[in-house]
């Protein structure tokens, strides 16, 4: 199937300029290529039509996943009838295994998957397995180790109408791909059985299906709706995919037993002539331990230190990611394992990111090893080198409105090897369809910053527009939000430590008018698509630094500019070289695009965007937290120490559902926590 680019707008003299070198650079073979676009000249649009024209499975990188999550929903948004995936980390909470030698303190992985990002991720490589007209937007977990394409892609369970198989067998089949039996809770990655009828739950679909076996044969197929049950379509061909991206063939198991056994003895010999007795027999209670889970139910917490012995890897190969993936799916779907595109979104900040990934990584495990808590092999699980993804990646485009020097002159030299890629493989996009030009900037003193900026978001909130006010630090930012709130302000602060999905929900309700002013660190500077935004208040901005340089400056100005009133604010007790660098380079962008709207008779505009229905539905969200509840047998299975947990993410849930007036759920979950400690 075919890209199919569906938009109610036709490109811009300036974009379409854009699309044609880019597209020229690919036919003409340039590896890398740099799109420096201003903020709001509709860069996402451009590599949209990128996309339609080269006709080729897409990745697109973001370094956080607010920025992925609205890419995600405007490239859905752009091709509705493409596979459009969503690929971040799936974490709630996340806390690495970890020990401490200086306190003798061993930290245990401990971890709360969200079940909706789950289920896109593997939606995204059950998609690059199947089909060849897919875009994934992904954070930079796409770096990271997730087990080989060619082991999730042999266990599948195929079934037709017509097809002679037990039930038994199928049963099996499906504890193979790593569902779960439940006929009790049935949720993402379960079946249940009832006579004949066997029902699966897939973890990358929100919908059921139903097979009906009679006789050893599969006389029925049928897609149903998840909540209601009711037969959405008949079927006579169904595929069903692994319910976990980590896969391990019980056929391997014998010889990649003795391989990690006999690793096992050479690394207990290495801690014995050590004199470290304690850490040797850690070692060897811990990896036996795991091998008999592993033998027993196919998987263990922590297999993936194991990944590198189920893969067939050599010590020190790369790891298995989602650019594998791609790989595979290139050579499936075009014969060519490079078929595939890349764009680096806000590249500037995205390649450094993925630069420093490996080392903090390595330093953790490395403790791990030294004091026999894992198998040297664990350093094999791992996100990928810098050199390594440099080595992995197709045929890429590096988007940035303030591209860094690095990317500069890769463009450069890839040019100059093909000889005929556009402007030396710099592509600008300096003029906005809109004619908007960048925001107007003030500088004012810090000397009674806040009573000022309570003034000028008064001054918008009475014309119905909104304010974005940057900070240097979380605490800060929370501190400022509720000050505001005491003022009487409708205020949200937004920093890392917000959840993935609620991110999307509260620049939304932002949009919607639910708060007057939104506080932020760094999240508020790459990005946003927020029309509604008239003012950028940036505090403290001559504090120099990674978050006040010149082009996080001229970053953060940049959320500004989509509003027809958009200003900056400034507030700084001195003018620093950055404030001056980044207001010199906002005035030579706005006199480029005056000078564009005289030539052309353009007459400035807001930008007008619908808003978008959240990345999950409230229902979804609500029906996703059921599903997670405990029953009381469940519950007392639990050691106190697991129940006390439980009670505290039970209570926090209940506390959410009260926040979002979900009373109902709240009360639900209230009378559960009463029934399970009674």
């Amino acid at each position: 199937m075919e890209f199919q680019l569906t938009s109610p707008f036709a490109t811009a003299v300036d974009q379409q300029k854009a699309i044609d070198n880019l597209v020229h650079g690919i036919e003409a073979g340039g590896k890398e290529q740099v799109l420096m676009g201003v903020t709001g000249s509709g860069k996402t649009f451009t590599m949209a039509n990128t996309i339609a024209c080269v006709q080729r499975p897409t990745l697109v990188i973001s370094h956080n996943k607010t920025l992925a999550a609205q890419l995600y929903q405007e490239f859905r948004d752009l091709f509705p009838r493409n596979a459009v995936s969503y690929f971040v980390s799936y974490y709630d909470y996340y806390q690495p295994e970890a020990y401490i030698p200086q306190s003798d303190t061993y930290i245990e992985k401990e971890t709360e998957i969200n079940e909706e990002i789950d289920k896109l991720r593997l939606s995204a490589t059950t998609n690059l397995l199947t089909r060849p007209d897919t875009i994934v937007v992904a954070s930079v977990s796409s770096i990271y180790n997730i087990g080989s394409p060619r082991e999730y892609g042999k266990f599948v369970m195929e079934l037709s109408v017509g097809m002679r198989v037990a039930r038994s067998q199928i049963f099996a089949r499906l504890v193979d791909l790593q569902y779960e039996r439940n006929n009790i809770n049935f949720r993402r990655g379960t079946f249940r059985v009832r006579g004949e009828t066997i029902d699966l739950f897939p973890s990358y679909e929100d919908s059921v299906f139903r097979v009906i076996v009679s006789d050893d044969t599969v006389t029925s197929l049928e897609k149903r709706n998840a909540i209601t049950g009711q037969k959405m379509e008949d079927l006579t061909y169904i595929c069903f995919y692994p319910a976990k991206h980590y896969m391990t063939d019980p056929k391997t198991y014998k010889e990649v037993f003795e391989t990690i056994r006999s690793d096992l003895q050479i690394r207990s010999q290495e801690l014995q002539n050590q004199g470290k007795i304690v850490e040797e027999h850690r070692l060897r209670q811990r990896v036996t331990y795991d091998l008999e889970m592993i033998q027993e139910v196919g998987y263990v917490n922590g297999i993936e230190n194991y990944s590198r012995y189920f893969d067939g890897r050599n010590p020190g190969d790369p790891p298995n990611t989602l650019l594998d993936y791609f790989k595979e799916a290139g050579l499936r779907h075009f014969n060519s394992p490079s078929s595939w595109l890349l764009f680096i979104d806000e590249s500037h900040m995205t390649v450094p990111q993925i630069r420093g990934m490996y080392n903090g990584d390595r330093s953790r495990k490395q403790t791990l090893i030294d004091y026999g808590f894992r198998l040297p092999a664990a350093l094999d699980n791992r996100p990928l080198r810098f050199d390594e993804f440099m080595r992995k990646i197709p045929q890429t485009i590096y988007v940035s409105a303030t591209p860094d020097d690095w990317e500069i002159e890769r463009a450069l030299q890839s040019s100059r090897q093909i000889r005929s890629a556009p402007r030396n493989g710099i592509v600008e996009q300096l003029v906005r369809p809109t004619g908007l030009v960048d925001p107007e900037v003030t500088v004012k003193s810090s000397e009674g910053q806040i009573e000022d900026l309570i003034s000028e978001i008064t001054k918008r909130a009475d014309h119905g527009e909104r304010v974005l006010v940057t900070t240097l630090t979380k605490t800060m930012a929370e501190d400022l939000s509720r000050y505001l709130e005491s003022k009487g302000i409708r205020t949200h602060y937004l920093h890392s430590d917000v959840k993935t999905l609620d991110r999307t929900t509260i620049l939304s309700d932002l949009r919607r008018g639910s708060y007057d002013v939104i506080i932020g660190v760094n999240l508020l500077r790459e990005g946003l698509d927020l029309p509604e935004v008239s003012l950028v208040a940036i505090l403290d901005a001559d504090k120099e630094g990674f978050l006040r340089s010149k082009i996080s400056l001229i970053q953060t100005m940049g959320r500004a500019s989509r509003h027809i009133r958009g200003s900056v604010i400034l507030y700084a007790a001195r003018v620093t070289q950055a404030m001056r660098d980044a207001v010199e380079e906002i005035g030579r962008r706005r006199n480029i695009q005056r000078a564009y709207n005289k030539k052309h008779h353009v007459i400035p505009k807001t930008v007008e965007k619908p808003i978008r229905s959240p990345l999950v539905s409230d229902t979804d969200a609500a029906r996703n937290r059921m599903q997670t509840l405990p029953t009381k047998e469940e519950f007392n299975a639990l050691t106190p120490n697991e129940k006390n947990k439980q009670i505290a993410k039970l209570t926090t849930y209940m506390r959410q559902a009260g926040r979002n007036l979900d009373f109902e759920l709240a009360l639900r979950i209230k009378n559960l926590i009463a029934s399970l400690t009674r």
